[in-house]
């Protein structure tokens, strides 16, 4: 069992915090809220907060580090057959999207999802002794709506014209998406044109807070699947990039009309993954609330389940964002406590397990019928003819004399071997 690593990202110079990375045993980050003296001077108000975590990047953290150290574990776990996800949360405007997918201005900008993609193909291309297979989904939560942004049936002006995407539950309790697309790509760049295509049909509206605010949630998920070839063994995982709608109040965003409902669905949404960090975190809490919202069913194994799962909390650390960071660092320290018991995804593949089962049973009753002797009428078709007489022109050709003439039980081709040996020998 691990604990999730939770990781902090700032998108603003620092005002009112500290940060100590020194500490062998994770970072610390301390913010102080002076008082107002508007109070009085009798003032219980609390001024110093003090949290730790995994690991803090400052406003100069370059999009590189953030892969090596956060990215970049996760995907090799995926690569060993574990399940993973990387989920941003945070305050509109404070670097969620720019972590997750990056930024359009410059390459040095792209975030974990591309730098995952390179990394994960770049790897396929070194290990020559797997086959690797490669499938990419793209979820939007959107109102408590579940969207596929990648089909390639529709080209939607809208995103309600995109198809939506229902919750189904077995009698195991696992989860299937219905109408969700799975897209091969056998390579990095047929990886990244999905998720361009994706990106292009992202809800996205301008608010107080954000320019270009994305007003849902989008979960990107890599299916994998390796296995030796030859093999009916398989190794399938998954790992999820989840990009989360900003975690506002919507008292301080100053919106109406319909981005008000957006942003009352978020804060609900995001309600819900709160009530099950918290129900997680509980040690004999008997009924975690999964089905209260669509992420939290997508998320079930990620949030408490079979999977290595990593949080990286963003925040716009600027006096008057203080009450979101505060509520931000809160929400990562309670994610933190939760431990996931992530497993080995092995399994056979029925197929090859089928055809490996069909030619050992061929094999046996190859060998039962030269134990009892039991002879076949049917002659040999020309084909099986030229079959043997090129094995037997290259067994005599062989100068090693160990080399074997493997015919099988089947007395017709031994025979017929016998015959063609004798009239070679003859001419």
């Amino acid at each position: 069992e691990t604990n999730k690593p939770i990781s902090l990202r700032f998108s603003v110079a620092p005002t009112v915090y500290s940060v100590d990375n020194e500490n062998q045993t994770g970072s610390s980050l301390e913010f102080f809220v002076p008082k107002d003296l508007a109070d009085g001077f009798v003032n219980n108000k609390r001024e110093c907060y003090n949290f730790r975590f995994q690991k803090v990047f400052d406003q100069v953290a370059k999009q590189e580090e953030i892969f090596e150290n956060i990215a970049k574990p996760v995907a090799d776990s995926v690569l060993a057959g574990y399940n993973g996800t990387i989920f941003a949360y945070g305050q509109t405007g404070s670097g969620k999207t720019f972590t997750i997918t990056g930024g359009a201005e410059r390459y040095s900008d792209r975030g974990i999802i591309p730098r995952t993609l390179s990394y994960l193909y770049e790897r396929f291309s070194q290990d020559s002794s797997m086959v690797y297979t490669t499938h990419i989904s793209y979820l939007e939560i959107y109102n408590e709506m579940g969207y596929d942004l990648l089909d390639s049936r529709h080209e939607a002006s809208r995103l309600e014209d995109l198809p939506k995407v229902m919750i189904m539950e077995d009698q195991d309790q696992n989860i299937h998406l219905r109408n969700l697309s799975l897209q091969q790509s056998v390579n990095e760049e047929e990886a990244l044109n999905l998720l361009f295509l994706g990106d292009t049909n992202r809800m996205i509206a301008e608010t107080p807070m954000n320019q270009a605010s994305t007003r849902s949630h989008c979960i990107f998920t890599v299916h994998l699947c390796r296995r030796e070839p030859g093999s009916a063994t398989l190794r399938r995982s998954k790992l999820h990039l989840v990009d989360l709608a900003g975690s506002d109040r919507v008292s301080k965003t100053g919106l109406n009309g319909q981005l008000l409902t957006d942003a009352k669905y978020i804060n609900l949404s995001l309600h819900y993954l709160e009530q099950v960090i918290i129900a997680l975190s509980e040690k004999n809490r008997s009924h975690i609330p999964y089905r209260n919202s669509m992420l939290t069913s997508v998320l079930r194994d990620s949030l408490g389940g079979n999977c290595m799962t990593t949080m990286i909390a963003t925040m716009a650390v600027e006096r008057r964002n203080l009450e979101e960071s505060i509520s931000t660092c809160r929400f990562a320290q309670r994610v933190a406590v939760i431990k996931n018991e992530a497993i080995l995804n092995e399994e056979l593949d029925p197929a090859l397990l089928i055809a490996s089962l069909k030619r050992e049973i061929l094999s046996l009753k190859e060998e039962l019928a030269m134990v009892t002797g039991e002879q076949r009428d049917d002659r040999l078709t020309p084909e099986e003819i030229q079959k043997l007489e090129e094995l037997v022109k290259a067994y005599l050709d062989d100068p090693d004399p160990d080399v074997t003439l493997s015919l099988g039980p089947d007395m017709r081709k031994i025979q017929h071997c016998f015959s063609l040996l004798k009239v070679m020998y003859s001419q």
